[in-house]
C-alpha cells in the first residue's frame, strides 16, 4: 500500500490522500486568499468522498476528464452538488477563473454512485466500506482494503460526540493503518451544554438592549444546528443564505439525522430571507443566522456592512476560522474586508466552539482504540499541530506515527 498526501499535510484544508496511485480519498480546496489546491499531476481511477465540505470536495470536478468512478453517501452527493454549483456561480459572478465548469459538474453528478453506511462495495480490486463519521449528515470514515489485504481507515472529519443535528461516531473497524484528522489536537472543547448556555445568555443580553445579533454559520451542519438551538429556547431568527437549501436536502435523508422532527420545526419557525428582501429585516432586536461561516463573502457581509459600527449589536462566530479568512482577520485584528473596503468593527465580536470535530481527548481515544486493536502506523493530517499529535502517539502508545508534509509519499509494503 502506497500513500501520497497531496494536501492537508500540517495544515487545515485541501484534504487529498492518494492510495496506490489509484484511489483518491477527498480532493478539496484550502479556503485562503487566493485558494490553495492539492498537489497536481495525479490520475486516479477512483474518487471516494468523505463528505461535502469544500475543503474535502471542492476540486473533485476538476478530475472529471479522467472519467473516474466516484463514490459517496447519498446526502454527500446531494449536498456536494449544492456547494459545488454555488462555488462555480460565485466564481463566475466575481470574474475568478474556476477550476472546473458546468460540464465538469454535470459529469461529476452523472459519475457518482451512492452507497449507504456499512454497505461493502468493490472498485478496481479494492474493498470499501463507509462508517458514520458523526461530523455532518452523510459524513463518512472510509475503510479501504487493498488487493494485498492491507487495510486503511481514513477518518475524514470525525466527531464522537452527539450534536443536536447528528449522533457521534461510535463504531470503527480494525485497520492496519489509520489516517486521522487532527484539527483540535491539544485543544479541548468546552462541553456542548456549557457552550450553548453561554451563547444563549449572551444573545439574550444583546436583544434586551435593542441590539441585533449576526450569527455567521456554515451552510451545511452549523446553520441547522444553530436554528435547532434557538428554537429550543423560543428564539425566532431570520435565516439567510444557502443553509435553507441544505436543510431541504437533509430532510430528504432523515435516517442520517438525529432528530429530523426537531430540525423541521426549527426551520418552520424561522423567518426565511430572500436576497432581494434583505432590506426588510428590521435592524432592532433581530437575530440573523446567515452564511458564510468564515465571512468570506455571502449575505453575512451585507448585514455586517449595516451593523459593523454599532456597539450595541453583536456578531457571534460559531465555527473554526481558517488562517487567511476574513473571519480569522476579524478575530485577530478587529477588522474585516467588505467588498474591498477595510472596516473597523465596533460591533461586539464573540467566538463560540460549536465544533463538529473531535477534541483532543476524543482524538486520543480514537487512536488508542485503533492501536489496541493492532493498527501498525498512524498518519496525522488536517491540523495545525500534526507533528505534536504524531509525537504523542509514538511516546504514549509506542506505535509508529507520521505527520506528512504536503506531497510526501509513504510505501507501506
Amino acid at each position: 500500500m502506497k500513500l501520497r498526501f497531496l494536501g492537508a499535510g500540517r495544515e487545515v484544508g485541501r484534504s487529498a490522500l492518494l492510495l496506490d496511485d489509484t484511489i483518491m480519498l477527498d480532493y478539496g480546496i484550502k479556503m485562503a486568499e487566493p485558494p490553495e489546491y492539492p498537489v497536481n499531476g495525479v490520475r486516479p481511477q477512483v474518487i471516494i468522498l468523505s463528505h461535502c465540505h469544500i475543503d474535502h470536495s471542492g476540486l473533485v470536478p476538476n478530475l472529471m476528464d479522467l472519467e473516474p468512478d466516484v463514490f459517496m453517501t447519498p446526502p454527500t452527493a446531494d449536498l456536494s452538488n449544492l456547494l459545488l454549483r454555488d462555488s462555480l456561480k460565485i466564481a463566475e459572478s466575481t470574474g475568478v477563473n474556476a477550476p472546473y465548469d458546468s460540464r465538469d459538474l454535470h459529469t461529476f453528478m452523472y459519475k457518482t454512485k451512492t452507497v449507504d453506511y456499512r454497505i461493502k462495495f468493490q472498485t478496481h480490486g479494492y474493498d470499501v466500506e463507509f462508517y458514520d463519521a458523526g461530523h455532518i449528515p452523510g459524513a463518512a470514515c472510509i475503510h479501504v482494503t487493498s488487493k494485498s489485504r492491507e487495510s486503511l481507515l481514513y477518518t475524514g472529519d470525525i466527531n464522537t460526540s452527539d450534536t443536536r443535528l447528528v449522533s457521534g461516531a461510535v463504531d470503527f473497524p480494525d485497520a492496519d493503518y489509520l489516517a486521522i484528522e487532527s484539527t483540535y489536537f491539544s485543544k479541548e472543547h468546552t462541553s456542548r451544554k456549557e457552550t450553548e448556555a453561554a451563547f444563549i445568555n449572551s444573545l439574550k443580553n444583546t436583544l434586551d438592549i435593542g441590539g441585533n445579533v449576526i450569527i455567521p454559520a456554515f451552510a451545511i451542519g452549523r446553520t441547522q444546528e444553530i436554528l435547532m438551538l434557538l428554537d429550543a429556547h423560543g428564539i425566532r431568527p431570520y435565516v439567510d443564505g444557502m443553509g435553507k437549501e441544505a436543510y431541504e436536502i437533509m430532510m430528504k435523508h432523515p435516517s442520517y439525522l438525529r432528530n429530523p422532527t426537531h430540525l423541521k420545526r426549527a426551520f418552520d419557525n424561522a423567518i426565511p430571507v430572500k436576497s432581494s428582501r434583505r432590506g426588510d429585516v428590521p435592524m432592532e432586536s433581530s437575530v440573523i443566522v446567515t452564511t458564510s461561516g468564515m465571512l468570506n463573502g455571502g449575505p453575512a457581509m451585507y448585514y455586517l456592512n449595516k451593523l459593523h459600527d454599532d456597539p450595541k449589536s453583536k456578531m457571534m462566530l460559531t465555527g473554526y476560522q481558517v488562517e487567511g479568512t476574513n473571519g480569522r482577520m476579524a478575530l485577530d485584528t478587529g477588522i474585516i474586508e467588505n467588498n474591498g473596503v477595510l472596516q473597523q468593527l465596533r460591533i461586539k465580536l464573540e467566538h463560540y466552539d460549536f465544533s463538529a470535530h473531535a477534541g483532543d481527548k476524543e482524538l486520543k481515544e480514537i487512536v488508542r482504540d485503533f492501536c489496541d486493536r493492532g493498527t501498525k502506523a498512524v498518519f496525522t493530517m488536517h491540523g495545525d499541530n500534526t507533528e505534536g499529535f504524531a509525537a504523542w502517539i509514538e511516546e504514549e502508545l509506542g506505535v509508529k506515527a507520521y505527520a506528512p508534509a504536503v506531497g510526501e509519499e509513504f510505501d507501506l509494503h
